[in-house]
């Protein structure tokens, strides 16, 4: 038996096992290497009966393009360019380990596939900045249950796929949200489905089905803050609508929390975009393999 030392994390309702890539030297898989030995550990650190139970983990190492790298994998084995609320956690986690350069101003640099995130954390307030957002598509036309559905798309940092809905807490999200994620418009890689409901100008609801945990989370960050920037497009398109309010947009996500997003839109693009919210360690444990 081998441990494997790590910590338990939760930020508004997505929850992640944060492992650091030192611990993981006295394991060792001889069929398995690199990515592969990963993904397995995940499987089981991830399943909420037999490991630690999680929606995804994320493994970390020291770097010196920043203050950290991180690795993420869902809970089904694939590995995801980056993750917001896993971004979260791991900014609370690196200040609450002493890890940040300036503790004062507990600003704290994380390397993803994505890109470089800064993060800035307040407490058990987590603050990021994402990448630039990319690839927006709108109103790409699904038959869905031999239905003719409108999603829009864009890239937050992973993929997400929007519909605007109304009466967004009697959808199927997990029966519509599957067949979208794997729909051939999409493919290979596939998407992540949020269903959003626009509340006012500056707030909206939504649920997302997530790509790697094959089901509805509690919240997602990359997918509010996909939410977000599509309805600042598509908002004004609504009869009788003025636009979002560019400074800062609400997201009540699944779990009850409000995340803030926060961008500026730039001609049909948009920069300087930020998420926010609480994050939480929840506990430090040996997981044995």
């Amino acid at each position: 038996m081998k441990k494997i030392n790590f910590t338990k994390t939760v930020a508004s309702g997505n929850d992640f096992v944060i492992i650091e890539k030192n611990s993981l030297s006295a394991i060792r898989y001889p069929c398995l290497a690199g990515r592969q030995a990963l993904s397995a550990i995940a499987k089981m650190i991830c399943d909420r009966k037999y490991g630690a139970g999680a929606d995804g983990l994320l493994v970390l190492e020291r770097i010196k393009a920043a203050n950290l790298s991180m690795r993420v994998f869902n809970a089904d084995g694939s590995e995801a360019e980056m993750c917001g609320n896993g971004a979260r956690c791991v900014a609370l986690y690196s200040a609450r380990e002493q890890r940040t350069e300036n503790r004062e101003q507990r600003k704290i640099s994380i390397e993803t596939k994505a890109g470089i995130i800064e993060a800035r954390v307040d407490d058990d307030f987590v603050k990021i900045k994402l990448t630039d957002p990319k690839d927006i598509k709108l109103d790409i036309p699904l038959k869905i249950n031999n239905r003719n559905l409108r999603v829009s798309f864009i890239n937050t940092g992973v993929p997400h796929a929007v519909i605007f809905v109304e009466g967004l807490d009697k959808i199927d999200v997990t029966n519509i949200g599957r067949q979208i994620r794997y729909h051939k418009k999409f493919a290979p890689a596939g998407t992540n489905v949020d269903f959003v409901e626009i509340l006012n100008s500056n707030s909206i609801k939504l649920r997302t089905y997530e790509r790697g945990v094959e089901d509805e989370t509690l919240a997602c960050g990359t997918g509010s803050v996909a939410s977000v920037l599509l309805s600042a497009i598509c908002y004004p398109c609504l009869a009788g609508r003025q636009a979002l309010s560019a400074n800062q947009v609400n997201a009540h996500i699944r779990s009850g929390e409000a995340l803030k997003v926060y961008f500026n839109k730039i001609g049909a693009g948009f920069e300087d975009v930020w998420l926010e919210g609480k994050a939480k360690i929840v506990y430090k444990g040996e997981y044995y393999v």
